[in-house]
């Protein structure tokens, strides 16, 4: 292979080609080397003028499907910069930009709007070039839009190569863009780093509980009566247990199987494919342990790798927790402090971007999925969180955190009945709030609410389903 490139037979880019005909036992040997690279490259990475004419104008004829309103607004950027939507897969980043294009439609007009899926099985290998002839023909087909006017939607970008060339030179001929991406090749937060400095970045997470009873048919009010607050806990008991992706709302029958399927296509494309991981037994060891675990201790589960006869270092497991950080199927809440230094060193708190993933885990620990519900309902507001805890074990569950300083502190507790388990939630709370000058104390519980008053302090105390179903507050 390697004297074929040398003697210009064959194209550097084209030895990937040759390894997967070489696998299926054949080879290439062109006598016409330039028709051979031209039919190729024709039939494999360029879409022509009349193909992309083609999209282009079915989108412009095709009616946007049902969607359900969505909390995290996708504003139109005022400066010069493309909106990347990132999140977790299946979490409807997609549907979060039909939903941006059925409010522009009534203020611009659908034809200054072209969304294009660039993991369409038809349009083949992308690079640049394409998306350069994509929108040559645009302008020939619309020749009355001018480039400060067109919005242009990108789906699962990183399928082109070369694609921030493209958006940058959008960006400098004024056309607002738009794009998400999630896959093994290029993880989102990836994208909104090769565009730094030109992009703006929201976050998609799967439903939160407001959207999750839209999904159902039911309306988000200030005020239930007695059949419509039950009709609400009742939907509550379902969101714990199976969480917010809009799939498995929709498609009940099938939630655990879509779900597994999520938890599954995650880690196998977007951990094990981007990073090329080999030893694939331990990554999902490593998984199952953070399923499992209150405090995660890399070292720990260093050295229970190693009196399994496993070799491994721990820079790699701390490479592997990043890896669930950046694809957004965990989040490690580490304990708050003053100092930079002691919370990097305390042992992070593991939490699942969504309860589904728990719960199709085996997961059945109701106290868990609760503090899981509120942590992910945190994230989804944008809140920075730690969590505390003293010498002596006790602990406040969540510290949100505004300007550098202790702003809330929230406990959670399934149920607080037992005289014990309430004694130790107000202490703990009272002890953090001394130590950290925070008055703002809360305790979310399934279903007490009320207000408790010890040693001149006032905790309220909120039923899960007010908490997630108050006012969106913006983040601090």
């Amino acid at each position: 292979m390697a004297a074929l490139v040398e003697c210009g037979l064959i194209l550097p880019a084209l030895t990937d080609s040759f390894a997967l005909c070489k696998a299926a036992r054949c080879i290439y040997f062109p006598i016409y080397k330039e028709t051979f690279i031209s039919s190729f490259f024709l039939y494999k990475t360029m879409v022509g003028k009349d193909k992309w004419g083609r999209l282009i104008r079915d989108w412009n004829e095709k009616e946007l499907p049902r969607t359900v309103d969505r909390e995290a607004e996708i504003p139109e950027p005022k400066v010069n910069r493309a909106v990347i939507l990132i999140g977790p897969r299946r979490a409807g980043k997609t549907y979060c930009m039909f939903i941006a294009i059925k409010g522009l439609s009534k203020s611009v007009g659908r034809e200054k709007l072209l969304y294009i899926n660039l993991e369409r099985a038809d349009l083949g290998l992308l690079d640049y070039s394409d998306l350069n002839r994509m929108l040559e023909t645009y302008r020939e087909i619309y020749p009355g839009t001018r480039d400060g006017e067109l919005r242009l939607f990108l789906d699962e970008i990183q399928n082109v190569k070369g694609w921030e060339r493209f958006v940058r030179s959008c960006l400098d001929d004024g056309i607002k863009v738009f794009l998400t991406g999630s896959s093994s090749k290029l993880l989102s937060k990836e994208i909104a780093t090769e565009m730094a400095g030109r992009s703006l970045s929201y976050a998609i997470l799967p439903f939160s509980f407001r959207e999750y009873l839209r999904a159902r048919g039911m309306e988000v009010r200030k005020y239930y009566s007695t059949n419509e607050e039950a009709l609400v806990k009742k939907s509550l008991a379902e969101y714990v247990e199976w969480g917010g992706y809009p799939e498995a709302i929709l498609y009940p029958e099938e939630r655990e199987r879509i779900i597994r399927d999520i938890f599954d296509t995650a880690i196998l494309k977007d951990i094990e494919g981007r990073y090329k991981i080999r030893n694939t037994a331990l990554l999902k060891a490593f998984v199952k342990a953070l399923l499992t675990a209150k405090e995660f201790s890399i070292n720990k589960f260093y050295n229970y790798t190693k009196g399994l006869g496993i070799s491994v270092g721990k820079n790699t497991l701390y490479n592997y927790l990043e890896y669930l950080e950046e694809a957004f199927i965990v989040v490690a809440v580490r304990k708050f402090g003053r100092s930079y230094k002691k919370p990097g060193q305390s042992l992070p708190k593991i939490y699942f971007i969504d309860n589904g993933l728990l719960t199709a885990n085996g997961i059945e620990d109701r106290g868990r999925l609760v503090e899981n519900i509120v942590l992910t309902e945190l994230v989804r507001k944008g809140k920075e969180v730690g969590y505390w805890k003293n010498s002596q074990g006790e602990e406040v569950d969540f510290v949100v955190v505004s300007r550098r300083k202790a702003g809330q502190l929230i406990q959670v507790s399934y149920d607080m009945s037992s005289p014990d388990t309430r004694a130790r939630e107000v202490k703990a709370l009272l002890k953090a709030s001394e130590e950290l000058r925070c008055n703002d104390l809360l305790i979310i519980t399934m279903g007490e609410e009320g207000l408790e008053k010890a040693k001149g302090k006032a905790i309220k105390i909120v039923p899960l389903w007010k908490w997630l179903l108050r006012p969106i507050e913006k983040s601090s």
